[in-house]
């Protein structure tokens, strides 16, 4: 094993975050369509979850993470136009989850591969690029495959918020 570029993305590794999912205090969802307009609708639902829950100005660092985990699943999460996802069920998912002082965007799709960049030897590669982003906006972030009959995989990136000076 030479040192490949893939060591750089050391922080992919499963887990969830540490977090208490009892303790959340907003949550919202919203399922995607396989096509990429979906980034768009993404953006739009990451900009009105965060703005309803008064946290709107992370909104450019969290959209930009959204759109690139969004990206990534219809890119590599999809099958390729086999047929076989039944229309009934939204192949991607993204979940916005809100604690008092931290935000998680998960982002679910059908495919069981690691979210780490195919050619992970040529940085400058359109696939490689999306997860530097995301390192780099989000505080952490890792993936999971999910449990029981649900297919797939969870990518998630976390958020610290800054305390607000409350003024109420």
């Amino acid at each position: 094993m030479g040192m490949n570029g893939s060591t750089m993305l050391e922080p992919l590794r499963q887990g969830l975050p540490p977090l208490d999912p009892a303790a959340v205090s907003n949550a919202a969802s919203c399922a995607l369509p396989a096509r990429y307009e979906a980034v768009r609708e993404a953006r739009q639902f990451t900009r009105r979850t965060l703005d309803q829950w008064d946290i709107g100005d992370r909104f450019d660092d969290v959209c930009l993470v959204v759109s690139e985990l969004v990206t990534n699943a219809l890119r590599h999460g999809l099958p390729a136009g086999d047929g076989h996802t039944p229309a009934q069920i939204p192949p991607v998912r993204l979940h916005l989850m809100r604690w008092t002082d931290r935000l998680v965007c998960a982002v679910r799709d059908p495919s069981h591969d690691n979210p780490v960049a195919r050619d992970s030897d040529d940085f400058s590669a359109e696939s490689g690029r999306g997860l530097f982003l995301v390192d780099s906006f989000a505080d952490s972030w890792g993936w999971h495959p999910l449990a029981g009959t649900l297919n797939g995989k969870v990518v998630w990136a976390l958020f610290l918020l800054q305390p607000r000076e409350s003024a109420e």
